[in-house]
């Protein structure tokens, strides 16, 4: 059985475009920065890297284009999960042929399947899978729930090692899954409870100081009280939108969203740009 063995802040990157095509030189740019900064893993072709906007020929090519940035410092993750199990299959072969580390398994969403379709599903995907899957339970986008008993049974299912967890109320460990913080905000719940890590939005920005929550917990909660400015910032609108904009004030060229998603407004810009002025991040004159 495959399993997982990354710990630590993993960042969830955007997907760069410049006009309407995905910026491949960029993102290994932003590939090699985030290294820089100390996380320990990159998540390809998550929520905020947009996957729900990107074709599968993209979704592919952006985890090879990570895989190969990457060079082997930190382990990639690819999203691999779909609403539709043949979908979910798929992408579980064409990343983990792309060199993908891990898979990341969201629960197929819009369909809301019943516990019996959520483990029918999951018994395909491990079929088809070589690489240690995560799971990632967020009840909020998906509709549906993974409670820790649902959880736990799926954890006796070969290949699946832990579980990104995205619902705040059902944190808790689970018998034979790696625990990691689905939300920025549960990142020092989650470590004091002894999960592994998170798979973190902020990091983009303050990457530095989140690895300082792993490395030092006798400050953790002092750390995180530090960045609920900058949380609140990135949480003005969705992540993709936020943390764009973000990255740009900072001169990281990620572009801006797809469609649905739209730009983030001169307001919203404003609230990014003084939470990141605080943390000395922009110049205070930049304010």
């Amino acid at each position: 059985m495959a399993k997982l063995a990354i710990e630590g802040c993993l960042t969830a990157l955007v997907t760069p475009f410049k006009g309407s095509a995905v910026d491949f030189d960029q993102l290994a740019r932003l590939v090699d920065w985030q290294i820089e900064q100390g996380v320990d893993g990159l998540v390809a072709v998550g929520t905020t890297g947009e996957s729900a906007t990107l074709d599968v020929d993209e979704h592919v090519a952006v985890i090879a284009s990570m895989v190969k940035a990457a060079k082997g410092r930190v382990p990639v993750v690819a999203g691999a999960g779909g609403n539709a199990t043949a979908e979910a299959l798929a992408l579980t072969k064409a990343s983990e042929d792309a060199g993908a580390d891990a898979l990341l398994h969201v629960t197929p969403y819009y369909n809301r399947p019943n516990r019996r379709g959520i483990i029918a599903h999951y018994r395909e995907v491990v079929r088809a899978a070589d690489r240690p899957i995560l799971l990632y339970n967020i009840p909020q986008r998906t509709g549906s729930d993974l409670p820790n008993d649902l959880l736990a049974e799926l954890a006796q299912l070969d290949h699946i090692s832990g579980v990104k967890q995205a619902n705040n109320d059902n944190l808790a460990l689970v018998d034979g899954l790696e625990l990691y913080a689905g939300n920025d905000d549960i990142l020092g719940r989650t470590l004091d409870l002894g999960g592994a890590g998170g798979i973190l939005v902020a990091s983009h920005v303050v990457g530095p100081e989140l690895r300082r929550m792993v490395d030092e917990p006798d400050e953790r909660a002092a750390i995180d009280a530090g960045l609920k400015d900058i949380l609140a910032a990135l949480g003005v609108g969705p992540a993709a939108m936020t943390t764009k904009a973000a990255l740009n004030l900072l001169g990281h060229r990620a572009g801006i969203p797809r469609l649905p998603y739209v730009e983030a407004d001169p307001s919203e810009i404003s609230v990014i740009r003084s939470a990141l002025a605080a943390h000395g991040l922009l110049e205070p004159a930049s304010a």
